[in-house]
């Protein structure tokens, strides 16, 4: 154990800063919306300043002919890791009320944030869970609820999703801005300005995948 904590101190440390908005979503049905956002990482990433999670305002559905809602929320925050492994994801929930008042999902989505240093749109499709029975079907008709995950992050985890009915539904827009720090000290380019050194190029596998480097690039 002391040997693994004392491999982590030397490891170089490097810095993911992620700043923009949640700009805009797309459901057809409804007519106001407030969304909540958190992020999800690896254990070898820490959150240095800024906000992990936040939540909108209630907007109403826009009156121009794409009928979006709105919400240009900021998202503002910076990331340390020793690992590339657990690059973050931003996992999304959008409620609005039901016919009874209530807060409903309307939908789910996540997303891993973008390697690239660079401004960034990202489209976040959006589902939600299904009933599993006619009969909790006919119970969220009569009581006027819908199926919930208890724990959001769940949409996040490739493990286990699988086996839940889901319904695709919608759509959120985000706009980021990526800045990378000192990624090239742990031998990884991704398009950011670094000394020339023989380094690997990250790829999605690294970043969600089995925690591995990727192939050596040959420049």
């Amino acid at each position: 154990g002391n040997t693994m904590a004392a491999r982590g101190r030397d490891d170089p440390v490097f810095l993911l800063m992620i700043s923009g908005q949640i700009q805009s979503a797309e459901f057809p049905e409804f007519d106001e919306l407030y969304c909540n956002y958190s992020f999800v990482y690896g254990q070898d990433w820490a959150i240095v300043s800024g906000l992990s999670e936040g939540i909108t305002q209630t907007t109403k559905r826009a009156s121009t002919p794409e009928k979006h809602f709105v919400w240009n929320f900021p998202i503002d925050v910076t990331f340390k890791s020793t690992n590339p492994f657990g690059w973050p994801q931003i996992v999304i929930c959008v409620y609005g009320l039901n016919a009874l008042g209530r807060d409903e999902v309307r939908g789910y989505g996540a997303v891993h944030m973008p390697i690239t240093p660079g401004r960034h749109t990202v489209e976040v499709p959006m589902f939600v869970p299904e009933p599993s029975s006619q009969f909790q079907k006919l119970l969220g008709w009569m009581i006027g609820t819908r199926p919930e995950f208890m724990d959001p992050k769940f949409v996040a985890q490739g493990q286990g999703r699988e086996i839940t009915r889901v319904r695709s539904q919608g759509h959120v827009s985000l706009n980021v801005n990526v800045v990378t720090k000192d990624l090239w000290k742990q031998g990884y380019r991704n398009g950011a300005k670094e000394p020339p050194t023989s380094v690997h190029t990250v790829t999605r596998g690294a970043i969600s995948g089995q925690p591995v480097r990727p192939d050596v690039s040959s420049s």
